[in-house]
């Protein structure tokens, strides 16, 4: 038995390391693609940061080059310099609180609508769902005016709510909770419905822990639509103390009769956040995309 062991080992190496060599090209030709199609998706965001270093002759220079000559902090003192005809910090701030409480109406408004229409069954429940899916066709500029008169009714002009309340009620969020509720087993309800549990306990003891993927997912596109949004801040915003980044940096071309170095450090603040919350919770929102999808 030894002997065939010490025969049958050096070939399984030999073997091994054929098999190695046969996939290492395939697998360094892989690499080599990706890593191309990474840098042209990277370059952009390289750029910028590069460019925001620089100093303002060097940032309109022709040909642009890569590396700033000489490195600066000038944009940087600039747009956080106090007194500043552009309080960008003061946008941050206000871009981070609408935001964060947007993202979280949207997932408590969705995780709410989304369980009935998973979970229970009730008359016209089928049509309240299309008619939910359907308002995804309406393209959102058509509701700009209706928004901005009801907020003005309510008195919100000018103010934060107007850019956290309005679009709270989402119907991607509605459908894309649904989709994963769905595909969570019904066992897990039966039996705690056995135990005497009712509706809200099963809801938020049993559901909504096993969802964290999916709220993750949804909290972070509802982030991004909120902190990205240019248009509807705009409309409701007047005032620079309660102004968003977005609109807030537009503002940049005309007052500074386009400083591109200021451009680009106002992009790279605003991208901060977005990437670490992307960073933070990738892993999330892996599996809340992949799981609400298993199930229609």
């Amino acid at each position: 038995m030894s002997s065939t062991v010490e025969t049958r080992t050096p070939r399984t190496d030999e073997q091994s390391v054929k098999q190695a060599r046969k996939l290492q090209p395939r697998t360094l030709a892989k690499i080599v693609l990706l890593t191309l199609v990474a840098l042209v998706f990277i370059s952009p965001v390289i750029f910028m940061i590069v460019t925001s270093f620089k100093t303002r002759p060097d940032a309109t220079s022709i040909p642009p080059s890569w590396i700033p000559n000489p490195f600066s902090l000038e944009a940087y003192r600039t747009l956080l310099a106090p007194g500043s005809n552009t309080p960008v910090l003061r946008w941050f701030f206000n871009s981070m609180v609408a935001a964060i409480l947007h993202s979280a109406l949207v997932v408590v408004t969705a995780s709410l609508a989304a369980y009935p229409l998973a979970r229970m069954n009730f008359r016209g429940k089928k049509i309240v769902f299309a008619v939910i899916v359907a308002t995804l066709l309406v393209p959102p500029v058509i509701l700009v005016i209706p928004n901005y008169l009801l907020v003005s009714d309510l008195g919100w002009l000018n103010s934060l709510v107007a850019i956290i309340v309005p679009t709270a009620a989402s119907a991607f969020g509605v459908f894309f909770m649904r989709q994963f509720f769905i595909s969570l087993p019904e066992d897990l309800e039966e039996a705690a419905r056995i135990d005497g549990a009712n509706r809200v306990q099963m809801f938020t003891r049993i559901i909504l822990p096993l969802a964290k993927p999916a709220m993750a997912t949804l909290a972070l596109l509802a982030f991004l639509g909120n902190w990205n949004d240019f248009l509807w801040p705009v409309y409701v915003l007047f005032t620079p103390e309660v102004q968003t980044l977005p609109p807030g940096l537009s503002t940049l071309q005309s007052a500074n009769a386009v400083r591109y170095d200021l451009l680009m450090a106002g992009a790279v603040i605003a991208s901060v956040p977005v990437l670490a919350l992307f960073v933070f919770l990738q892993r999330f929102i892996i599996e809340g995309v992949s799981r609400s999808g298993v199930k229609g």
